[in-house]
């Protein structure tokens, strides 16, 4: 195995019998230290298993997952929760922020649950770079959806994961916003050199990624590199040609 992450002739199997669906049919696919990928496919195509899956969110069938060089599947509960606590960041739709704590203390939520303080200097960078410096006090309510997410992504880094998983992490904001959070996200790969996975079901926020991996039916089928929103939509419309 080698990369920041991946999955080794994966296979999820949801039901029994006629209702048995496979939600991953033998996935085998490495994630890149340092590098921003996106993950494409139609509804149902087995992308938010895969993610969930190589997150540790969710458990397979048969195959393996692996973050670094730890194989999931050798992890107990405890060990498995502080994997995702001190090496894994998470993005997802819903922004999934405490609405009693301040941004600031959202942000560094995670680390407080394991007694860390983090490091001050880099969570500050953070704050700064993803626009909040002049909002840390405020809570949820008192920000924007655009604002809100910007939390989550800096909560994210704050910790420094190996990676950082992100589930649609544009699918509740407008474009405009929307293209501010992933600009932040592929800073973040570019200058921080973070590792970032994301699904998407979108071409524009695809083309943000050094990589895009399509899946369809439970399978890879393809991908494409340095992509453009044009190349994507074209291999969205043959995907299990």
């Amino acid at each position: 195995m080698s990369g920041a992450a991946g999955a080794v002739d994966a296979t999820k199997v949801y039901g029994v019998g006629d209702a048995e669906v496979r939600a991953l049919d033998g996935v085998t696919v490495a994630f890149e230290t340092g590098k921003f990928t996106a993950i494409m496919g139609p509804s149902g195509s087995g992308k938010s298993t895969l993610l969930h899956c190589l997150a540790g969110l969710d458990t397979l069938t048969s195959g393996a997952t692996y973050i670094g060089d730890t194989y999931l599947a050798s992890l107990d509960d405890k060990a498995l929760t502080e994997l995702r606590r001190t090496k894994v960041g998470f993005v997802f739709q819903a922004f999934n922020l405490i609405p009693t704590l301040t941004a600031e203390e959202n942000i560094k939520l995670p680390m407080m649950l394991g007694g860390d303080a983090g490091d001050p200097a880099w969570i500050e960078q953070v704050i700064s770079t993803v626009g909040l410096t002049s909002r840390v006090k405020h809570r949820p309510s008192e920000l924007s959806g655009g604002q809100q997410q910007r939390v989550a992504v800096a909560r994210a880094l704050a910790s420094k994961p190996q990676i950082i998983f992100a589930d649609e992490p544009t699918g509740n904001l407008d474009s405009t916003t929307g293209a501010e959070i992933l600009d932040f996200m592929r800073r973040a790969v570019r200058e921080f050199g973070q590792t970032i996975v994301m699904v998407t079901h979108d071409p524009v926020a695809a083309s943000y990624a050094d990589r895009v991996i399509f899946v369809a039916d439970g399978k890879i089928d393809g991908e494409l590199a340095d992509p453009t929103a044009e190349q994507v939509l074209d291999r969205m419309k043959h995907l299990g040609d």
